[in-house]
């Protein structure tokens, strides 16, 4: 006590020392001063100049007052931060909210001063606490976190209407779409996609769920570098959910992201060209020899179509030629196939004059009968035809008579007896093949 009581007067004898003392002998010696010269202060205001000197000082200190204060006022601005995110503090494992605006537009009031420091602060965004709300419809503020207590502050939209929904969960198939397939090399093909899992949990409201008809994995070409034959295996493939009109349904995907493993393939066949002159050759011309720059040509695409592939035909417009000519063609992809190993191909036709000879004993087959039914030619004349080719001498000479092929076409007949054209046809387009025998008389019987 006894110190305490030391230390209280040390600090009472400074203040009297220091403070009060001084402020006493100040008041006490303007007294004396006013008292002493009281007559000399009254002469001294009552004068004209000191109280124009005085007036103009007191109106000096008012203006200079009112003026800071309308300085201040005027001072005032305003600052909008825009589209500032809006977060809601929620049990985001147990329900949906939909209504809950994205942004919001908040309105900074103040001077100049406090906005640039308010600026300097960091932006803690729009809040709307949720917690302890149940299902149903809501009207709910939006806060704004400022750091500031002097700044003033609006947002827009200042409240919202919200609705929560339990959030449930569905187990669902997962299926795969392959974006830009068209960007890959037309030489490679996809075989099929494997994903890392066949289905995935979505969960959202209720009705939300009703909505989704798909749930896809989107492969997308554009990803991938250097794409080659062989097996290919993407990360991080996103999952988007679709209704039944193709357009995306907001739920929530577990999990978010898929692998997948693209099989890579590159189906191609050989195949030689087969040249087809088309029209007629000026009278008395025939063709000699067909030759082409490329014999053969390797076709891309699904192998179920190359498989119906055998040649590649190409056609000439031969009407009315009357001398050798090269051709320039532009190769054209069959159905189906996606690419080619050459664009274009030469060809030369050379002409001669024609020949003719005669082939006889060419035996005729029926074909395009039914199964259930045999054809016989009614006499010896009918069963086999007389060919005329006509050609360059040297093309016939050497002709491979057996590839000579004479047909009757039954398509379509029943039992009796008819008269039925005959067709001719040989695998080198060179010749021109007519039978002699136009027509032969067939009976039909059942087998």
């Amino acid at each position: 006590m006894k110190k305490i009581t030391s230390i209280i007067r040390k600090i009472l004898l400074f203040f009297d020392k220091w403070l009060i003392t001084p402020i006493t002998k100040g008041i006490l010696s303007f007294t004396d001063f006013t008292k002493n010269n009281g007559k000399e202060l009254e002469k001294f205001l009552n004068k004209k100049q000191t109280l124009i000197i005085l007036s103009l000082l007191f109106a000096f200190i008012i203006f200079f007052v009112v003026d800071q204060n309308t300085n201040t006022i005027i001072n005032k601005q305003a600052e909008v931060l825009y589209n500032q995110p809006v977060t809601a503090e929620y049990n985001a494992e147990a329900y949906v909210i939909e209504g809950l605006p994205q942004t919001a537009d908040i309105t900074l009031i103040g001077s100049k001063s406090q906005l640039y420091i308010a600026r300097q602060y960091p932006n803690n965004g729009v809040s709307i606490d949720l917690t302890g709300l149940k299902p149903g419809s809501h009207k709910v503020s939006l806060k704004y976190n400022q750091s500031l207590p002097s700044i003033n502050y609006k947002i827009d939209p200042s409240t919202a209407t919200i609705i929560i929904y339990e959030k449930v969960p569905e187990t669902r198939e997962l299926n795969y779409d392959i974006l830009h397939q068209d960007h890959l090399d037309k030489k490679l093909s996809i075989d099929g996609v494997d994903l890392s899992r066949n289905d995935v949990i979505i969960k959202g409201a209720e009705y939300k769920l009703k909505e989704v008809a798909t749930v896809k994995a989107l492969i997308d070409i554009d990803n991938i570098s250097n794409i080659r034959a062989g097996n290919i295996t993407l990360s991080d493939i996103s999952l988007i959910a679709y209704d039944t009109k193709g357009q995306p349904i907001d739920v929530e995907i577990v999990p978010e992201t898929v692998e997948a493993t693209l099989k890579i393939a590159s189906p191609s066949k050989e195949v030689e060209l087969e040249i087809i002159p088309i029209g007629e050759l000026a009278f008395g011309k025939s063709i000699k020899e067909i030759t082409s720059s490329i014999p053969k040509v390797t076709l891309y695409g699904d192998q179920k179509i190359l498989d119906t592939i055998t040649k590649l035909p190409v056609e000439i417009d031969i009407n009315e030629l009357t001398e050798s000519k090269d051709y320039n063609i532009n190769l054209k992809k069959p159905s189906g196939i996606r690419d080619i190993s050459s664009k274009t191909v030469n060809i030369k036709v050379i002409l001669d004059d024609v020949d003719t000879k005669e082939i006889e004993g060419v035996r005729i087959t029926p074909v395009n009968l039914s199964s259930t039914l045999k054809a016989q030619g009614v006499s010896e004349a009918d069963i086999q035809a007389t060919v005329v080719v006509k050609g360059s001498s040297e093309v016939i000479e050497n002709l491979d008579i057996s590839t000579i092929t004479a047909t009757v076409d039954l398509k379509n007949y029943t039992e009796g007896e008819y008269d039925v054209d005959v067709i001719v046809t040989g695998p080198d387009v060179r010749v021109n093949y007519e039978s002699k025998t136009k027509r032969v008389r067939i009976r039909i019987l059942p087998k």
